[in-house]
């Protein structure tokens, strides 16, 4: 892989998973470079970072994903690389697929590059899956695009987009800001990929939890960006 890499690891509470995730990620792919962002966790994630030397950085209270991305995309930015992807702590992203997200950004001249589930035919069901629908389908009545998978969380992020977390102040790591981002003329591209379930720990998507984020996220699709 020719692009300078890194894999920016959010953390809240991972003790779990944290450590064959990072073991994964290295053994798989070890020409790129990884940050993982202890956020305030509360379990032994901070110890396992000192302990095992791994490469990351503690903050000292729980900020919320969006801080804790842009932290990591804050060192890409002074660092100087040519990309940086969101990848999970909790073992849900597959290593393999990073090249091939890397790729699909050189070939095609992508500004991010998305990591799809429905491309490779996984489906959700229930209200995550109808949320997921209506994303995209608000997504493409405000940009043109189809977007197929809007909520998955492995995303690739190109120089551009790298210095635009690192120095704006009203950008996250959601649809919302994809689809601003197309709207704004940067290019958006998708690529087949697989997903685990959780490997360990407690996911934040409880019912209630997924309701207040897939309306949160539609209204920021249909009015927020739109004020920007």
């Amino acid at each position: 892989m020719h692009m300078h890499v890194l894999a920016i690891i959010p953390a809240f509470n991972e003790e779990e998973c944290l450590s064959s995730t990072v073991a994964e990620l290295t053994s798989q792919c070890p020409d790129i470079d990884y940050l993982v962002v202890n956020d305030g966790s509360k379990d032994d994630t901070e110890s396992i970072i000192r302990g095992e030397g791994l490469h990351g950085v503690n903050l000292p209270v729980n900020t919320g994903l969006t801080s804790a991305f842009r932290t990591g995309m804050k060192y890409a930015y002074r660092h100087g690389y040519d990309a940086a992807i969101q990848f999970d702590a909790d073992g849900q992203h597959m290593p393999a697929f990073i090249r091939t997200m890397a790729r699909a950004m050189d070939e095609n001249g992508a500004d991010i590059v998305i990591a799809s589930r429905f491309l490779n035919g996984e489906r959700f069901t229930g209200v995550r899956g109808l949320g997921s629908h209506l994303i995209t389908h608000l997504v493409k009545m405000t940009t043109g695009v189809t977007i197929t998978d809007p909520t998955s969380g492995m995303r690739m992020y190109g120089r551009s987009m790298i210095k635009m977390f690192a120095t704006g102040f009203d950008v996250a790591p959601e649809p919302d800001t994809v689809a601003w981002a197309i709207r704004k003329g940067n290019k958006v591209v998708e690529v087949p990929a697989e997903m685990r379930e959780r490997q360990g720990g407690e996911s934040y998507l409880k019912l209630s939890n997924v309701v207040k984020y897939m309306s949160r996220t539609c209204l920021s699709i249909l009015l927020f960006q739109w004020l920007r």
